[in-house]
């Protein structure tokens, strides 16, 4: 048996948008220094942009911030929920999880494929606008089961495409991070780990206060 690493992580640049909700740049600032040939780059992005993790903080004045999250939590044994290729703007149910549960999720990562970032990553705002989303029920139905972490390669909350949302408009959030279900969002290529034993892993930037850190997300499959 071999193993090999599947890299999970959108790619991020100057082309990338978040959100309509926020509608945030990616800046790129280019130092250098001669004479010969020296550079430092700065950024400026939403902490929510590309590949990221989320920590109560996001939806919960009292919840914990991105760097009290342990690396346990958003490392392990993954349960895949393969729903194929889901058409675009596709409320996924609780039922629709049930066809295809993978089996226990206590203390797993729960994986939701729908193939949409393989799909429509790069295509602002189309990949927000348009992607199937997740119904409040369903995210109730995972989090009974106890999963440490929830992965996603769609835009999970529907409200966060809408600029004029409230803080309660984010429903889905809020039933996985009051359960202390880390949420690990925009993954791509969930296709590799269909039919595969596979461990996932979605080390993130420990930036001190803050509610999100960028991810690098990826698995350790076997063959």
């Amino acid at each position: 048996m071999t193993r090999r690493i599947v890299d999970l992580t959108v790619p991020v640049g100057t082309g990338t948008k978040s959100p309509p909700s926020t509608d945030m740049p990616v800046e790129l600032a280019r130092h250098r220094r001669g004479p010969g040939f020296w550079q430092v780059t700065s950024i400026h992005l939403s902490l929510h942009t590309g590949s990221h993790v989320d920590s109560g903080l996001h939806c919960f004045e009292d919840g914990g911030t991105t760097d009290a999250i342990s690396l346990d939590q958003v490392c392990g044994m993954g349960a895949l929920f393969d729903l194929g290729e889901v058409d675009p703007s596709t409320e996924i149910t609780a039922a629709m999880l049930a066809e295809r549960d993978p089996g226990p999720l206590e203390g797993r990562i729960a994986i939701l494929r729908t193939g949409w970032t393989d799909r429509a990553w790069g295509d602002f705002p189309r990949f927000f606008v348009d992607s199937p989303f997740l119904s409040v029920e369903a995210a109730e139905w995972l989090v009974a089961r106890r999963p440490k972490a929830a992965c996603f390669d769609f835009f999970e909350e529907y409200a966060a495409r809408l600029p004029a949302f409230t803080s309660e408009d984010f429903r889905v959030h809020r039933v996985f991070l009051a359960a202390g279900v880390v949420l690990i969002e925009q993954a791509t290529r969930l296709h590799e780990l269909v039919g595969r034993r596979f461990e996932l892993f979605a080390p993130f930037f420990k930036v001190v206060g803050a509610e999100g850190a960028p991810a690098r997300i990826f698995a350790l499959v076997e063959d």
